[in-house]
This record gives C-alpha cells, sequence and structure tokens, in this order.
C-alpha cells in the first residue's frame, strides 16, 4: 500500500503563513541593520528597546532607519493588496494598481502642487499625491461604468489606459515649461523610502494612516465577492454578488490602499504587479490567503528592495523604485514565460 501524498501546498496555510512572516522579519532585520554603516543586530535591538542618548548608532536606528522601515512596510502591504484586487477585479495577470490611473493622478497632482502652489515637504507631497490618485481612479471608474453592462474588466483597463496617457503627457508639458520644478518632482516621482517617514513626512504617516487601514478593512470585505467575481459575471450574480457594488467597492479599496502608499513612497511599480504572482501557487485561487500574504511578501520585497539599494552605492544610494524595476522586471518575464499567463 503506497504512502498518502502530502496535501496540496494552499491546504497547509499554517506553515506558509510562518514562512511569509518569517520572510518579513528577515527584511526588516535587514533593513534596520544594513545600509552605508551595518550596525549590529544586538545593537538594533538595543536601540529598539532602551536607547541611549548619544549614541551615534541608536541614532541611526531609531532616527533614520526605523522610520523608513515603519514607511516600507505600509506602502509593501498597500501595493501588495492593492495589485491583488486589481489583477482580481480585471481578471487581467499583468494588472497593478496603475490601471486604474492611480500613479498618473498623483503625478499630475503633485506636479501642479510643486509649480503651481509651491508645495515642498512630504507632507504637502502626500496629501496632494493622495487627492490625485482617488481623482483619476473616480474618473475612470465612472467612464467604465458607462453603457448598459457597467463597468466590465476591459472597459475599466480601456479607461485606466488611456487616462494614464493623457494624464503623463500633461505632466511631461508642465515639467518642460517648468523645470525649477523637476527635481523636486523627480525626489518623489523615483519612489524612495528615504525621509518619508521622519520630520514632515511623519505627519504624512499619520495623517494617511487611517486611509491605509479603511482600505485592508474594506479589502478584507471583497475578497470572497472577488473570489466569485472569478467565476464569471453570470455565475457571481446566480450567486448572489451585486455585481456593481461589488466593483465599486473593489475600487474603492484600491483608491485607499493604492493612492496612500503612492503618496508616502512615490509611484514605486512592480510590487503590486509581482506579489500575487509570487503568492498564488502557494496559496491557490482564494483571495483571502493571497491578500494576507500580499501584506507579509509585499513589505518583504520593498524592504529587500530598499536594502539593495543602500549596498550596491554606499556610502550613497539607489532609490527603492528603481531597484524594484531593475528586479521585478526579470521576475515578471519569468513568471510570464513559466506560467504562460493568457494575453501575452
Amino acid at each position: 500500500m503506497t504512502e498518502a501524498s502530502p496535501p496540496p501546498t494552499w491546504q497547509r496555510p499554517g506553515a506558509l503563513l510562518v514562512g511569509s512572516a518569517g520572510l518579513l522579519v528577515l527584511a526588516m532585520a535587514a533593513s534596520l541593520a544594513l545600509g552605508a554603516r551595518d550596525i549590529p543586530l544586538g545593537t538594533v535591538v538595543e536601540a529598539l528597546l532602551d536607547q541611549v542618548p548619544g549614541d551615534t548608532d541608536h541614532a541611526v536606528v531609531m532616527e533614520q532607519r526605523l522610520p523608513r522601515t515603519v514607511v516600507g512596510i505600509l506602502v509593501g502591504a498597500s501595493l501588495g493588496m492593492a495589485g491583488t484586487l486589481m489583477q482580481g477585479i480585471t481578471r487581467n495577470p499583468l494588472a497593478d494598481p496603475g490601471i486604474l490611473g492611480v500613479n498618473a493622478g498623483a503625478s499630475l497632482a503633485v506636479i501642479v502642487a510643486i509649480t503651481l502652489l509651491g508645495v515642498t515637504n512630504p507632507a504637502g507631497f502626500a496629501w496632494f499625491a493622495f487627492a490625485g490618485a482617488a481623482a483619476a481612479a473616480v474618473v475612470v471608474y465612472a467612464v467604465g461604468a458607462l453603457g448598459r453592462e457597467g463597468a466590465t474588466p476591459v472597459k475599466l483597463a480601456l479607461a485606466g489606459t488611456a487616462l494614464t496617457a493623457g494624464v503623463n503627457s500633461a505632466v511631461m508639458l508642465v515639467l518642460l515649461s517648468d523645470p525649477t520644478g523637476a527635481n523636486a518632482y523627480r525626489f518623489w516621482q523615483v519612489g524612495s523610502l528615504a525621509g518619508r517617514g521622519a520630520g514632515s513626512g511623519a505627519d504624512a504617516v499619520a495623517a494617511l494612516l487611517p486611509f491605509l487601514l479603511l482600505g485592508t478593512a474594506l479589502a478584507a470585505v471583497v475578497a470572497r465577492p472577488l473570489d466569485l467575481l472569478g467565476l464569471g459575471d453570470d455565475v457571481a450574480r446566480g450567486l448572489g454578488v451585486n455585481l456593481s457594488l461589488a466593483r465599486g467597492a473593489v475600487a474603492l479599496a484600491v483608491v485607499l490602499l493604492a493612492g496612500s502608499a503612492t503618496a508616502l513612497g512615490g509611484p514605486i511599480a512592480f510590487v503590486g504587479l509581482v506579489v500575487p504572482h509570487l503568492v498564488r501557487p502557494f496559496t491557490g485561487p482564494n483571495h483571502r490567503w493571497i491578500l494576507v500574504h500580499a501584506v507579509l511578501l509585499g513589505p518583504a520585497l520593498l524592504l529587500v528592495a530598499d536594502v539593495v539599494g543602500r549596498l550596491v552605492a554606499r556610502p550613497g544610494e539607489v532609490e527603492a523604485g528603481l531597484v524594484v524595476a531593475v528586479v521585478g522586471a526579470p521576475v515578471l518575464i519569468a513568471l510570464v514565460r513559466r506560467r504562460k499567463m493568457a494575453g501575452l
């Protein structure tokens, strides 16, 4: 009599959860310990538990690395969840928060704030970026909802793509007409965790945290309807899902999560795109489990990218957004080739 084969990976959620949490803990430890100045883990723990005034290593941990680690956790988790929701609602494996025009709307709002209103601090950027992201997503959803069929995945994708193209052209026009605002805009546009959680950046974190928490709660609520929508509109409708309400709730969750994350860290690409693909082979199609692991692996990916950026250019650094793009592109290509995803 042959031995029973082990259960599929997605039937062992406890072990998977421990593994994802472990990766996040390792990424957090690296974020606090590594950089232009390496600090022993023992010293990091001492700084966290009992900071000694005047100790340089303790000051680096508490005033520089801890704030950017917190921002990395918030931004990475939000982008991971937003990407999961976007791919689920559009049924497009290459969808990310930018498909609703989130990044484009945020970019336009930030450049307007810089060039026309003279905003120069991260807290000001955050509010304008969030407002721009929310406004763009509302416009895309309103356009996609036109017609008898409502906001179908294809219409949302097309509306988002069209808005992004138009807004990006407007951003470039403003930059060319006002070069003095380009430097401040590039600091936000490149996508970075440095300086985003300290000083005035801490005000932005505190102000946007309620939106992140609300978006997380809403994502948990829409996970089950999203599973049913994946079966097709007719099946979902037959199972009692209000299609317009479900899609509107998912769109709102994406706005809250991706808008806040973009406001805090800039338009960081690939995290929301890649993380769901890294998770699904281990969790199966259940969006509740995908979201749970995205909350853990999104920050892990972003923090690792931030650490790599600090190490490869010491004593300077390469912004996390650039590192994620460099690492994320080949990973995505490998996923596409292996899984032979539809649409490519």
